[in-house]
């Protein structure tokens, strides 16, 4: 059996981050499940792990609509492709110190395809255009896309602020929006010359006279093959890559690709025995960049570790950071075999995990941490708090900002991560998921659960404040005026993981303000819903309601999904 990680440990009360690695990192998971098709018990415990680890957060609805559903019909909804979301628009004039104005774009236009931009006001069309993405989770449907966006983002990343243009980062995130559950081979094959990947890893400036091998260096060791145990591409492999790259091109006033024949190495390229010593013959004339292109590609998604490689990196994404022996052998090689027979088609092998006896295993549930995104989004669709109108976008605009510094500041500034690896969440051994919490992020996580039930986020002029609404969500369970069943409920709804009847009668006493009788809630609450407008009735359900979601939220349990 697992052993548990201790309350001290985990909220690094009595130790380093170093010993809650160490802690974590050795723990025998003892999993005998695979990938036959889950045929257990579905209900709303299965349905909510679902819907945590392929949306951000789970409400109730979702819950319930989910598990009244084969396990099945679930899946598939999930894995239905999403219609793509309106355009970003200007709603950035008047933001920062300045109050800048957008000279380009009037306020509440879509800015995505104008020829030119205003560089004075790029920082905050970045920004809104994470705000965007934002907003998108947030409004997410029964979808797993943010999620597979997110997924891709950081597997075959650029950093936006690098890039600096709005405009390249919106087009190579709906590039990856539109490929994201389609064709693995088709999605690199387009980022390879997508104009915000050919800026970002300078395949813009590579030409035949000075071959720059960083995006080829990248698309294999990152990308396609990675640096598993059978990774065997060499130097000379990269060296020949990046001739075959050379002459793609893209420039800043009008973000397209296009191809420079006089730029592009015609000479033959040879590869290792890893690529069992192909040979791609050089080509010329206007299509010599896409007849190259393909035969690199062919080559490397051709080779068995390119889809073990990605497989792992879903699994490590979606189910659990380690992978031993016995996962590799029942779990990644069968799915890489079927990723390579459906010639590299995602939903394929994003049906197979999902619906597998193995991703529904008990020992998987509530064993990752949540990222940032998943806490803070996740908890505002969880509470269903009150927000701006969708034709608000000034509203709607400030109060996604003040997400994103709470969210940047916990490690996950979206669409830019640390470097082109991605988040050390998915990649670094041993620590993994444990990179999201650390001394200075984790008080940041309760402040920020405090600061929603207490105030808030702000508009621009802080005349409202958008928090979780205490009475409107504890109206929507399913009996709000027994203590014992709110608590079972609350806990059933926001852990992964369940908890001992002691701390359960830690809960109920928050509610009964330390009275040992359940009246002293029951009665409490049915007078409020009897007299809502009587300040004092209101005010007794009200306090004792904040301190009971404060505590919930601030507990170990509350991080994990």
């Amino acid at each position: 059996m697992s052993k548990p990680l201790s309350r001290a440990a985990f909220l690094g009360l009595k130790t380093s981050k170093e010993q809650i690695v160490k802690e974590v990192s050795h723990i025998p998971r003892g999993l005998t499940s695979d990938l036959e098709e889950y045929k257990g018990v579905w209900g709303k415990v299965q349905a909510a792990h679902l819907i945590r680890r392929t949306m951000f957060g789970a409400t109730k609805t979702e819950i319930n609509f989910l598990s009244s559903m084969t396990m099945t019909q679930a899946v598939d909804l999930l894995l239905k492709d999403a219609p793509a979301p309106p355009e970003p628009v200007n709603d950035y004039n008047g933001a920062g110190e300045d109050k800048l104005v957008d000279k380009v774009v009037p306020f509440g236009k879509p800015w995505a395809n104008l020829p030119t931009r205003d560089f004075d006001i790029e920082f905050w069309k970045n920004v809104s255009l994470k705000c965007w993405w934002f907003n998108n989770i947030i409004e997410q449907k029964y979808s797993i896309q943010e999620k597979m966006l997110l997924f891709w983002q950081n597997h075959l990343p650029i950093q936006v602020f690098e890039v600096y243009d709005a405009r390249l980062s919106y087009k190579y995130l709906t590039t990856l929006r539109q490929h994201c559950l389609g064709n693995f081979k088709s999605m690199v094959r387009a980022v390879t010359i997508d104009p915000a990947m050919l800026f970002y890893l300078n395949g813009t400036y590579n030409v035949k006279s000075a071959p720059d091998e960083n995006y080829a260096r990248e698309l294999q060791e990152l990308f396609c093959i990675g640096k598993g145990p059978g990774s065997k591409y060499t130097e000379d492999d990269v060296k020949a890559a990046a001739r075959i790259l050379t002459g793609w091109k893209s420039d800043w006033q009008k973000p397209n690709t296009f191809f420079v024949t006089n730029d592009h190495d015609t000479n033959d390229k040879y590869f290792s025995s890893f690529y069992k010593n192909k040979i791609i013959k050089g080509a010329t004339g206007a299509n010599a960049g896409n007849e190259e292109l393909d035969a690199l590609l062919n080559m490397i998604f051709a080779n068995n570790e390119c889809a073990r490689h990605i497989v792992r990196k879903l699994y490590r994404f979606f189910v659990y950071h380690t992978i031993d022996a016995k996962t590799e052998m029942d779990i990644i090689i069968p799915l890489a075999d079927l990723f390579l027979a459906s010639n590299y088609d995602i939903k394929t092998v994003m049906n197979k995990l999902l619906k597998s006896a193995h991703f529904y295993d008990k020992l998987n549930r509530g064993a990752v941490l949540k990222t940032p995104l998943d806490y803070t989004l996740g908890m505002l669709r969880e509470y269903n708090m009150p927000k701006p109108n969708q034709t608000n976008i000034k509203e709607l605009f400030w109060v996604r900002t003040g997400m994103y510094w709470w969210i940047r500041d916990m490690l996950l500034d979206i669409g830019d991560p640390p470097n082109v690896a991605g988040w050390p969440a998915w990649y670094q051994s041993p620590q993994f998921d444990k990179y999201w919490i650390s001394t200075n992020t984790l008080p940041k996580r309760g402040n920020l659960s405090d600061a929603m039930i207490y105030w808030g986020f702000e508009n621009e002029d802080k005349s409202i404040k958008y928090g979780i609404d205490e009475f409107a969500f504890t109206k929507t369970l399913d009996n709000p005026q027994d203590p014992e069943l709110l608590v079972e409920e609350v806990l059933n709804l926001f852990f992964s993981i369940s908890v001992n009847v002691q701390v359960k009668a830690s809960l109920k006493s928050i509610l009964l303000s330390g009275q040992a009788q359940n009246y002293y809630w029951t009665n409490a609450w049915n007078d409020y819903i009897a007299n809502p407008n009587d300040m004092m009735k209101k005010d007794i359900v009200k306090w004792r309601l904040k301190a009971f979601y404060q505590h919930v939220m601030q507990m170990e349990e509350y991080q994990l999904m």
